[in-house]
This record gives C-alpha cells, sequence and structure tokens, in this order.
C-alpha cells in the first residue's frame, strides 16, 4: 500500500495489558499528600454526597486536617530504598514481571494508578503510541466495588473519549473466585504459619470497607468479600477464618464487622494468638502495613493478645503473576 507523503508512520497491531491499581501521593510531603488526598476524595464513586456540601467540607475541613495525620501514617511504612511507596513499589514490579512472562513484539504490559502517578490517561496514550490497538484493562481489585473497579473503568473511558482512533477494550471486572488467586491465598497461609513458633487461634481476613448504604444500593462487594472467604475456608479448614471490613472513613455505618473493633475484644474472648490477611489488597500499601501491621498489632496486643502477625500481600510472588497472565490470557 502506498501511503500519501508525510503520512504518520503507522506502528504495528498489537495488544496492551494494563495493570490499574489505587494510587498512592508522590511523596510524604504535606502537600503532595493534600493533592493526593483531594483527587481521590473529590471522586463521586467514592463519596456518594451532595457534591456542593461535600466539596466545601473536602476543602474547609478534611483537606487542612487529613494530609498531617495521612502523611505521618506513610512516613512509617515508605520504601527508603527506593523512595516511594510499596504499592507503587509492587504495581510497577507486578507489571515488569508479567511483562517478562508474556511480553513480547505483539504484547505490551504496563501499569497505572486511578489517583495519583502514573496517570490511567498518560499510561493509554503511552500503549497507543506503541501501537496497541486492543487493550486489556487489569483493575487490581480482586472483589468488584463501585468505588474501585467502577471508578477506574470511568476513568478509562473518560480516556478514550478525547482520541480519535480508539484502542478495542475488554475490562477483567473481577476474580474473587478464582482457583489460583484461593489457591495462592491459601498458599501464603501456609507460608507464614510455616515461619512462626506459635500456633494462632484464628485468621482474620480483613477487606477494605464501604459504606453499608453503598450495599443497600446493590454494591456486590460485601458478597464477593464473603465468597472469597468461604472458598479459602473449604480448602483450608485448620484455623477457623473470619471476615472483617477495615479503613472506615466517617460517620456512617459500613459494613460490619469492623476490624478495628474485632481486634480490641478478641483477647477478651480467649483469641490470644491472632494472624491476619487482607485478600482484597494486590500489594501492602498503608492499609495493610500501617493500619493492620501497626495500628492493629498494637490494640490487639494492648487489649490482651500475646502474638499476632500480619501475612503479607500476594505482592509480585511468582503466584501473583501466574494469576494475572491467567487472567489476562482469557482476552489475549
Amino acid at each position: 500500500m502506498i501511503l500519501p507523503q508525510k503520512h504518520p508512520k503507522i506502528p504495528s497491531s498489537k495488544t496492551g495489558i494494563l495493570l490499574i491499581n489505587l494510587g498512592t501521593p508522590d511523596t510524604t510531603n504535606w502537600w503532595d499528600i493534600r493533592k493526593y488526598l483531594k483527587e481521590f476524595l473529590s471522586d463521586r464513586r467514592v463519596i456518594e454526597v451532595n457534591p456542593v456540601l461535600w466539596q466545601t467540607i473536602l476543602n474547609l475541613f478534611i483537606l487542612t486536617f487529613r494530609p498531617s495525620k495521612t502523611a505521618h501514617a506513610y512516613k512509617k511504612i515508605w520504601r527508603k530504598d527506593t523512595n516511594e511507596s510499596p504499592l507503587l513499589y509492587f504495581t510497577r514490579n507486578q507489571a515488569k514481571k508479567l511483562n517478562s512472562k508474556i511480553g513480547n513484539d505483539k504484547i505490551v504490559v504496563d501499569f497505572a494508578m486511578r489517583y495519583g502517578n502514573p496517570g490511567i490517561r498518560y499510561k493509554l496514550n503511552l500503549l497507543k503510541e506503541k501501537g496497541c490497538e486492543n487493550i486489556i484493562i487489569l483493575p487490581l481489585y480482586p472483589q468488584y466495588a463501585a468505588a474501585t473497579t467502577a471508578t477506574v473503568c470511568d476513568e478509562v473511558y473518560r480516556s478514550l473519549m478525547s482520541m480519535r482512533w480508539q484502542p478495542s477494550l475488554q475490562v477483567i471486572p473481577h476474580y474473587e473466585g478464582e482457583p489460583i488467586y484461593i489457591e495462592a491465598l491459601i498458599k501464603s497461609i501456609k507460608k507464614k504459619l510455616g515461619s512462626i513458633n506459635w500456633k494462632p487461634d484464628l485468621i482474620i481476613s480483613s477487606y477494605h470497607g464501604i459504606p453499608k448504604k453503598y450495599f443497600d444500593k446493590g454494591d456486590p462487594y460485601h458478597c464477593y468479600c464473603h465468597k472469597t472467604t468461604r472458598l479459602m475456608k473449604e480448602d483450608f479448614k485448620e484455623i477457623e477464618i473470619r471476615t472483617t471490613f477495615q479503613s472506615r472513613f466517617g460517620p456512617q455505618e459500613w459494613l460490619t464487622p469492623y476490624t478495628d473493633k474485632t481486634l480490641e475484644k478478641l483477647p477478651g474472648e480467649g483469641i490470644k494468638n491472632l494472624l491476619v490477611i487482607c485478600p482484597g489488597f494486590a500489594s501492602d500499601c498503608v492499609e495493610t502495613l500501617e493500619e493492620i501491621d501497626i495500628q492493629g498489632r498494637e490494640s490487639f496486643l494492648q487489649n490482651g493478645g500475646e502474638n499476632f502477625d500480619l501475612i503479607p500481600c500476594l505482592n509480585d510472588s511468582v503466584d501473583h503473576i501466574n494469576l494475572f497472565e491467567k487472567l489476562v490470557k482469557k482476552y489475549i
């Protein structure tokens, strides 16, 4: 085919795979934290409140006081070796390892963040520039929720609206019951059990919470979380596993039981030795490393607990990369 003079180069057709996680501030600086929180808490999928009222509360109060508290939490878990958050570190590694496993001249793997950097729009344009006519979106949320997976899709679709030549798009919406995912979680439990010299009385399976009214409106997240725990329990019967929900924000009722309240009262019920796993988080982050492994541990021990440990997220483990490979190969 003869192209007109000065016609732009047409790249060969490729498939792009974009792993997308929640996001992270660029640094632990107060202004970077504030910028990140503003973007996150301005998402109407996350905060379903009258936007005029909410923006007033957000800008006058929350963004004045919360950045200092959030910065303090991030500083406790910030990776000093690479000067970045653990979530960014592991998400980048996940993309690199998946690309090493399945990437070739026809398949490109990359990652983006819903909030903060690198952004979804930027990475979609980058994949387009590399010749990706088909893009597979893998939101790194095993259990679908409107406040996580749906808002990723919203931003992807908004980004495509500015493209004259749009790629075809496929989204992997959830994988809470994938056998290889459940197997990886159980392997992580067994690995932790092999590294400690005490026997847990209980394993808490802690998921990020959402307001109860979101569930009442039809969000399936609660059911997906319980499904993951149920499947783990079916294949791992040595120790009881209970579901709880963490990270609640604001005065309204969220999904229960609350993780923090559960950790406070368990020692009084005779549960003195505890393991916690966080199956809904694809990478260790401030919610697992600070909220659970620091705050949660302290609360449990102060209330009479004797032994506490957190099972790491699947992160960039071989099992996790194998799961991603299986998920995306259905669409290639």
